[in-house]
């Protein structure tokens, strides 16, 4: 059994999934994943969809270096966006194994939410590019450690609001002890 990075609180009302070693780049995913945290699974299914076809875009907050601006991105209160379709399709296709681990331990499918979406560093590839006067530079790759929890939606409990609570001071508490053993 794999070891995840964060646990659910409730582990009956969860579904996880998790991808290594991805071919995917670890900067765009981890904006993606931070776009889509605590999201419904359903406006995330739309969000990432949109994403795809330009119609949204993913704001770039950490890795935001060179990142170009456009208006997309004023929704998220930010100038710089891009539309990272390769992480997106991953994070898609995670989403969606861990729906189906989800309805396979039958919990609601209209419920879940995305509590957590971690994306870590994988090792990186190596590879190497021939440059001008004979000179090799190195050529690598940043691939992606994936990990997706969806979790159902607890019933909210109303507050109560008919019998206020009272407190009392330690002079209060002696007196009613007193009365009460009298």
């Amino acid at each position: 059994m794999v070891r995840y990075a964060a646990a659910p609180v409730n582990t009956a009302k969860a579904a996880k999934s998790r991808g290594a070693y991805l071919r995917v780049h670890f900067k765009n995913t981890h904006e993606v994943a931070a776009a889509i945290q605590g999201l419904k699974l359903t406006k995330a299914y739309t969000y990432l969809s949109n994403v795809s076809e330009h119609k949204q875009a993913i704001p770039f907050r950490r890795f935001n270096g060179g990142v170009g601006r456009t208006a997309q991105a004023k929704e998220h209160g930010t100038t710089q966006a891009r539309w990272p379709v390769k992480s997106v399709k991953f994070i898609t296709d995670l989403l969606k194994n861990a729906e189906s681990n989800a309805e396979a331990k039958g919990l609601e499918l209209d419920q879940l939410y995305i509590s957590s979406v971690i994306v870590n560093q994988a090792p990186k590839h190596r590879r190497r590019t021939y440059r001008a006067h004979g000179r090799i530079n190195p050529y690598m790759t940043t691939p992606s450690h994936i990990e997706v929890i969806l979790t159902e939606k607890d019933a909210v409990v109303p507050k109560a609001t008919d019998k206020k609570v009272q407190r009392l001071n330690a002079r209060q508490l002696a007196r009613n002890s007193r009365l009460a053993r009298a």
